[in-house]
């Protein structure tokens, strides 16, 4: 046999080597595969068991009786069925996933590693979770339906802000997502990035009581407002607020209001700050007496946004699943403000101290928060105009708190 040229010698080194890389290839994507089967072995859950109550709320922002509460309630929407070829994902691993992913905010590709799932199943499990999450949880995000209900958000606002007849405070921040194929500019915000908009309305002690999402970023706080039921309801006397009560110690009636930013158009039922030029010492007095009342909405999208950190970076998510996710969180901001001690702590939220002139902010404002929505040019009303004047009025007078003269020094207001 002719010895081998130096050309054939070198094509049978290519052949072996790719042999080679092929059969590592194989063992690699085997080993892939029984990394993924073998899932009780490889995944987080053998790890949990092993956390103290500390570090089990870290990592799932809620400690054990909350989680086996809520996986009581969720387990019959989300539990599968094995089959002759493979275990089913448990109700467990499907519910520790999706907080984890809440938690977290890591991508479906990088979350594989702690789950041992794969990420086209985590892309189907989380959705999936969060709606049943959102299901179950739903009856601790609602709007009050009855005059009563109202008096009663009326009257904590009272007791706790010192700002008679309000009923609820009100804002949209702009949550970040991945561009969606084909949208063109639809998402595309004032601040160059892509967006959908989360609009609420929030009680005296920080819970959501109506939210409202999936408006393309590119709107404005009033534009939003105006795509929600809430408005509709509002506009159309369906809200069924309670009548016009009369300030104490007056003979002024005044109807119920919620507290909005300069972003919103003032009405009868909403009331915004003074514009910032030329404020005489009065407008000052009542810009912050709102804005001391109206903080709650700022403090209740602060504690979701640090407690669940997907709203840190652009959610990498099918837009048509952004809306459950966004809806689930709430739920749980209130379901965990119910229901855990630990969930808003003294230091999560603004302080004021009166003694020494002093605002200390929640913890949330040292962190990026959610983008604020860009205002627009909106049609205040004179009615709107006039009640504001009362309150203004009335603040100043009868209605005025000893520490409010020492404040607006401090704030700026």
């Amino acid at each position: 046999m002719a010895p081998l040229s130096n050309q054939q010698k070198l094509g049978i080194g290519l052949i072996a080597l790719s042999l080679t890389l092929t059969e590592e290839k194989k063992k690699r994507r085997m080993w892939a595969k029984k990394w993924l089967i073998e899932r009780r072995k490889f995944s987080h859950m053998t790890l949990l068991k092993e956390l103290d109550s500390d570090d089990f709320r870290t990592y799932l922002r809620m400690d054990y009786n909350c989680f086996d509460e809520l996986l009581n309630l969720v387990s019959p929407l989300i539990t599968k069925q094995n089959t002759h070829l493979r275990e089913a994902v448990s109700a467990e691993e499907r519910l520790v996933a999706t907080l984890r992913y809440l938690a977290s905010g890591r991508e479906y590709n990088d979350l594989k590693f702690s789950t041992a799932i794969s990420p086209q199943l985590l892309s189907k499990i989380i959705p999936e979770t969060c709606h049943a999450i959102f299901k179950v949880l739903r009856n601790f995000l609602k709007i009050p339906t009855t005059e009563n209900e109202w008096l009663e958000q009326a009257n904590q606002f009272e007791t706790q802000w010192q700002f008679n007849n309000c009923v609820g405070a009100m804002d949209g921040k702009h949550v970040l997502i991945n561009k969606p194929p084909g949208s063109g500019s639809l998402y595309y915000n004032y601040k160059g990035t892509f967006s959908v908009v989360l609009f609420a309305v929030v009680t005296a002690d920080y819970k959501f009581m109506y939210v409202h999402t999936g408006v393309n970023g590119s709107v404005s706080d009033g534009g939003v407002l105006k795509h929600t039921t809430f408005y509709k309801k509002l506009t159309s006397g369906q809200l069924m607020l309670p009548q016009p009560k009369l300030l104490p110690n007056t003979n002024t009636t005044v109807p119920y209001v919620f507290l909005g930013d300069s972003a919103f158009a003032i009405s009868k039922h909403i009331l915004k700050p003074f514009p910032q030029k030329n404020l005489t010492h009065d407008k000052r007095i009542f810009n912050y007496r709102l804005s001391r009342a109206r903080r709650v909405v700022e403090n209740a999208f602060g504690i979701l946004s640090s407690r669940f950190r997907l709203f840190k970076k652009p959610i990498m998510v099918d837009v048509k699943n952004i809306d459950v996710i966004i809806l689930a969180c709430c739920a749980l901001h209130n379901f965990l403000s119910k229901k855990s001690k630990n969930y808003i702590t003294n230091n999560c939220v603004d302080r004021e101290d009166f003694e020494c002139a002093t605002l200390r902010g929640g913890l949330w404002r040292q962190e990026q928060t959610l983008l604020d929505v860009n205002q627009c040019n909106q049609s205040n009303t004179e009615e709107g105009k006039t009640v504001r004047n009362i309150f203004k009025e009335y603040f100043n007078g009868v209605g005025s708190v000893d520490f409010q003269e020492k404040m607006i020094n401090v704030l700026g207001n």
